[in-house]
């Protein structure tokens, strides 16, 4: 049907809906829309008009059948956990994670009923052990949070499938650009669209993909009860930022790789970690799984401790301390005292997070300008 207003035109961008509610005609067409027999919306909180879009645009993108959106990340994670587990039923976690995401399998879930087990999820042998007991979900990181150890996801999803178990994999710092997880053997792939899809921190958004349409009826309805909706504002911008996303990515792997070549050969710096370098321990893994690089996170440890990262901060003043990742120039933030701030001081040593490391998120500047303003800092190191 022809709109009224605009005529037999459409708009190059998608617009904005606003609307918190919609309207219906009478109680038959408000039926067939709630028993999905006709498409339509009714009110923000189960679905909107910008939130479908962004969806099947990610849908496309993780090679899903379909997406659901989300608030945050978090809420995606939750999303994903709420929709898949109950009371009684057990975890098999990364021991290498996000401190929030730790938090939520350890304290929160672990109120419900829902027990986490951590282990090594690049240990093949060591996964397929805490199989011993039943678990209803395996779950791991693309690229964990901040030393980017890898995982052999096909090889994980083969061990979860063999115990009927889920794999779910949090893919933020790969993004689908770089790998496809469902294509890899996982049941759920989560993404921090807040973060490198999104690209300009300026939205707060997750989501949940998958091919299972009993998984997408069920997170739905999780999404809807519990409140996790995302706005449709941010939704729009998100959308918009997905014209850029492989430009994006592309450039800011390319300097992350330079810088990875360039750091270990400053004498300030003790050691540099990246998948794309031979010493990472998850390197041969890392060539085989991520096909378009190997990604724009790395982290790089200061000699001298936390006194050595706060003088290189208050000298590399153009690039911003920044407690988040993926904007489209390069920042900064320290795991020690951001996301894995409430770990215990032996966990944080057992992953190798010490108060002088430094994790980067490059971004799409000329390698040169990063290049300079981080030998800027580290002149005072």
């Amino acid at each position: 049907m022809t709109d009224p207003l605009l005529g037999p035109c459409s708009p190059l961008v998608p617009p904005l809906y606003q609307s918190s509610v919609y309207n219906f005609p009478d109680l038959d067409a408000l039926d067939r829309v709630m028993n999905g027999a006709e498409p339509g919306f009714i009110y923000s909180r189960d679905g909107h008009p910008n939130a479908a879009s962004l969806a099947a645009k990610l849908s496309q993108l993780e090679a899903a059948r379909w997406t659901i959106v989300c608030g945050s990340g978090m809420a995606a994670l939750s999303a994903c956990f709420l929709g898949t587990l109950s009371a009684g039923d057990r975890v098999i976690a990364s021991e290498s994670l996000y401190g929030r995401t730790t938090k939520l399998l350890r304290e929160e879930l672990n109120r419900f009923g829902v027990k986490t087990t951590s282990v090594n999820v690049s240990d093949l042998e060591a996964v397929r052990k805490a199989f011993a007991e039943p678990a209803r979900v395996l779950y791991a990181e693309t690229m964990s949070n901040p030393l980017c150890r890898t995982p052999d996801l096909p090889k994980l999803a083969e061990i979860a499938h063999a115990h009927r178990a889920k794999l779910v994999v949090d893919n933020t710092f790969a993004t689908p650009v770089l790998v496809r997880p469902l294509e890899q053997g996982a049941d759920l792939v989560m993404e921090s669209l807040t973060k490198m899809i999104g690209g300009h921190s300026d939205l707060s958004l997750g989501s949940v993909s998958g091919n299972d349409p009993a998984l997408v009826a069920s997170i739905s309805q999780i999404v809807s009860t519990w409140g996790l909706a995302a706005h449709p504002f941010d939704c729009w911008m998100c959308e918009r930022g997905l014209a850029t996303l492989e430009l994006r990515v592309r450039a800011s792997c390319a300097n992350a790789a330079q810088l990875a070549d360039w750091l270990p050969r400053q004498a300030q710096v003790s050691r540099v970690i990246y998948p794309g370098r031979e010493d990472h321990p998850d390197h041969t893994v890392a060539r085989r799984i991520l096909g378009q690089g190997f990604g724009n996170m790395l982290c790089f440890e200061l000699k001298g401790g936390r006194e050595a990262v706060n003088r290189f901060m208050r000298q590399a003043t153009g690039i911003p301390f920044s407690p988040s990742l993926g904007h489209v120039a390069t920042t900064i933030s320290h795991p020690e005292t951001t996301s894995h701030r409430y770990e215990s001081p032996g966990e944080k040593l057992r992953q190798g997070i010490t108060d002088g490391l430094i994790r980067m998120s490059v971004g799409v500047e000329r390698f040169e300008r990063i290049r300079d303003e981080i030998a800027n800092g580290l002149s005072l190191v």
